[in-house]
């Protein structure tokens, strides 16, 4: 198999810079942010791109735009993990109010202005993703979003969902998923300019 997915996660929001869960609430970019979407430019033209697509959220989208590439495709499956409740608190937060020590990825959400979303409910579109993509000869580049990327990177190497917690994704920064022989593999991680 010769196909590459290039995933980027977009640049920095206030909330990611401050550690807040930061779902399906439409932030706009830093300018850092902006910044770091524009010294992608160089990096992403060293690809052969044959499909573009994006989550709906304009973190997103703005910083392909910003990277000097036209979107394809806006596909609501690439959308941010839903984190009802927890939208816009942090781990920190969540640990002070619980008492305990709560994590996303063991713990998950409570309905709250959103219903929220499981782990698995977030492979499962992370699995209608792959599979839009799936036959595209070339590479595919995914703009998206930290938590939603991980677990998407999870289930293409065909590991559990909730593997993902062990992938750090910075913002303005892309992974490459590819294949070595029939094998899924990562093949980059956390590149940038």
């Amino acid at each position: 198999m010769t196909q590459r997915l290039i995933m980027v996660r977009h640049g920095a929001t206030t909330w990611s810079e401050s550690g807040q869960h930061t779902g399906l609430t439409d932030l706009p970019l830093l300018p850092s942010g902006e910044e770091g979407a524009r010294a992608l430019r160089p990096l992403l033209e060293r690809f052969d791109i044959a499909h573009v697509r994006s989550s709906p959220l304009q973190r997103a989208r703005h910083t392909a735009e910003l990277a000097g590439v036209t979107i394809d495709t806006i596909d609501p499956d690439l959308v941010e993990w839903d984190y009802g409740a927890v939208e816009g608190v942090s781990t920190a937060q969540m640990r002070e109010r619980t008492g305990t020590d709560w994590s996303v990825w063991s713990d998950g959400v409570t309905p709250g202005d959103t219903p929220g979303e499981t782990v698995e409910e977030v492979a499962a579109r992370a699995s209608r993703v792959l599979g839009a993509v799936a036959d595209i000869d070339g590479d595919v580049l995914l703009f998206g979003h930290g938590q939603a990327l991980r677990i998407l990177t999870a289930v293409f190497l065909r590991t559990e969902p909730r593997f993902g917690a062990h992938l750090a994704f910075e913002t303005g920064a892309l992974g490459i998923l590819g294949f070595h022989r029939e094998d899924p593999v990562i093949e980059a991680w956390n590149l940038r300019s």
